[in-house]
């Protein structure tokens, strides 16, 4: 067994290298690590079985209890333990050896219900079955697995199944909808979605017994640490979740590695990592396949977010494999507190709907800035490889069926704190094979996407970009590779966007598309307009002035 010995990890060290690209800098901050001694307890010194049918809580927590008073380490040898929550303590690496299921039971009374954070608000859930609060140096690692039950746990929706697969589990008890289309596994749950924000505290409800009557529907996130310095999450497998899988809140110095995160895909809420309000990290050679965000980036949400004021900040992703997902590496939508110095290196996505996912909407407010990605291959994306949402929730801007037709415009709104931001991206070395949309950029008319730098890549997709309320968006030796050319680029009320060397399919039909009367200083260079069969379309209200083609 190997321990974790003190030192400051250089992100900048680590990646040394050749000089970063256009527009790109390099990490420089630490991130400190976990230190153990080599004294280890083993649960079968404290009366645990790993038989699958013994509740090892007590032997978990004492076991717990004495290495933390040691610095030390918590075997779980190989086998099968059955278990309600774990609690970590300070100085605790708890370590599942080759072998080791540590399975949490579906008896939902050995879940408390506590206060806690759900999407980004003070809320009342069950208690997680891992979980950790204020501590400094704890860790977990090790080849073993953790699994959650979280069938026990989650509604499920009948478009997600197959139609056996709906039977079987409509079969195993709990209730439907009125509609017959969604499934819980309680009728207290099914009761509670029909509640508005349930399990949120407001007044009247601020107590955890005022939440008892739909205790089965406050899903629990797998892995929560909060308030914690100094963490190590270290080669083991995390599997089927109630709700988030691993959500580090409010965290310092977090290094998480070789960790793999699995859910099924109709899995709900099942989001891989969810950092959120955490600062200094690293998270690398990761694997995740979920059903919904694989690696996310939050820090509250709305004005509650906005009171904590605390961003996700200083971390660097790499060498992370994300299988089916909702997106691969995303920020939002519960941002409000910011997200900066953020380090995307050498990342596959794989079947996932979006790559690239920036999200956000009217209400949340936070600033996203100096976010960098150099390296990410992803195929068989289904939605957009690269997204920057501003208006997430609402219609898609882009045309139903290839139609051409003008984007709608969205109504500009008085800026207020809740008006959010999304500045200064650079994006470099992306490939994708398969998508629907190369790159979708949409912001707000009260508040454009400013600043995205997007060089040296290629996308092969069905439509190729939308550019909707944004300003100094440059796009350098870049490939659309899209289907649809009618248009390649559709760029509406947006200012000062410079497209340098784009590459595109021979015999598009149409290169560029402009509208809105805001739309002005586009430049198009170094592009071969000649094999388009038009180069630029007008749309009313813009005049040939706005943009310049410099044809080669």
């Amino acid at each position: 067994m190997t321990y974790q010995f003190p030192f400051l990890l250089s992100v900048a060290a680590v990646l040394a290298g050749a000089a970063p690209a256009t527009g790109q800098v390099r990490p420089t901050f630490t991130v400190k690590s976990t230190q153990f001694s080599a004294d280890t307890v083993s649960l079968l010194n404290y009366g645990g079985k790993a038989n699958g049918q013994t509740l090892n809580t007590k032997a978990f927590q004492q076991a717990i209890a004495a290495a933390s008073q040691k610095r030390g380490v918590v075997l779980v040898p190989a086998g099968l333990w059955l278990t309600g929550p774990i609690e970590l303590k300070d100085n605790v690496n708890l370590h599942l050896a080759k072998g080791a299921l540590v399975q949490f039971t579906t008896d939902k009374s050995q879940y408390p219900l506590i206060k806690t954070n759900w999407e980004g608000v003070d809320a009342v859930r069950n208690q997680s079955p891992i979980s950790g609060m204020d501590l400094t140096n704890v860790a977990i690692t090790g080849p073993g697995v953790f699994d959650g039950n979280g069938d026990a746990w989650r509604p499920v929706k009948k478009d997600k199944l197959t139609a056996g697969q709906w039977k079987k589990l409509v079969a195993s008890g709990g209730a439907l909808n009125e509609k017959k289309d969604y499934w819980y596994p309680s009728e207290q749950a099914l009761r509670a979605s029909t509640m508005p924000e349930p399990g949120v505290i407001k007044p009247g409800k601020t107590t955890t017994a005022d939440f008892a009557d739909i205790k089965d529907f406050l899903r629990p996130n797998m892995l929560s640490l909060q308030r914690c310095k100094q963490v190590l999450l270290e080669d083991f497998t995390i599997q089927n979740s109630p709700a988030w899988t691993i959500h580090p809140l409010l965290c310092e110095d977090v290094t998480i590695r070789r960790v793999t995160a699995k859910n099924p895909w109709y899995g709900q809420n099942t989001d891989a990592l969810d950092l959120e309000s955490c600062r200094n990290g690293l998270v690398e050679d990761c694997t995740f396949d979920v059903g919904d965000d694989g690696i996310c980036i939050k820090s509250g949400k709305n004005e509650q977010g906005r009171k904590r004021g605390v961003p996700t900040e200083n971390f660097v992703f790499r060498n992370c494999k994300v299988y089916h997902a909702h997106g691969g590496f995303v920020i939002g939508s519960e941002m409000s507190g910011g997200a900066r110095n953020l380090f995307v290196y050498n990342c596959s996505f794989i079947g996932t709907d979006v790559g690239l996912r920036f999200k956000t909407t009217r209400g949340r407010g936070g600033v996203v800035e100096k976010i960098y990605v150099d390296g990410v291959a992803m195929t068989d994306i289904a939605g957009q490889a690269i997204l920057f949402d501003m208006y997430y929730a609402a219609k898609d801007p882009v045309p139903a069926n290839g139609e051409a037709e003008a984007l709608p415009e969205i109504k500009a709104e008085p800026l207020n704190e809740g008006t959010p931001q999304f500045r200064d991206f650079t994006i470099n070395n992306v490939v994708c094979k398969g998508a629907e949309t190369g790159i979708l950029i949409r912001g707000l008319p009260e508040m454009s996407i400013k600043n995205i730098l997007i060089q040296n890549t290629v996308l092969e997709s069905e439509k190729g970009m939308v550019c909707q309320e944004a300003e100094g968006v440059t796009l350098k030796n870049v490939a659309l590779l899209s289907k649809d050319t009618k248009p390649v680029m559709e760029i509406q009320n947006s200012r000062n966007v410079l497209v340098d060397n784009l590459q595109y399919a021979n015999s598009a039909d149409l290169l560029v598309r402009l509208s809105g009367d805001r739309t002005k200083g586009v430049r198009l260079t170094n592009t071969d307009t000649k094999a388009a069969k038009k180069d630029v379309e007008l749309g009313q209200k813009v005049s040939k002035k706005v943009i310049t083609v410099s044809k080669r």
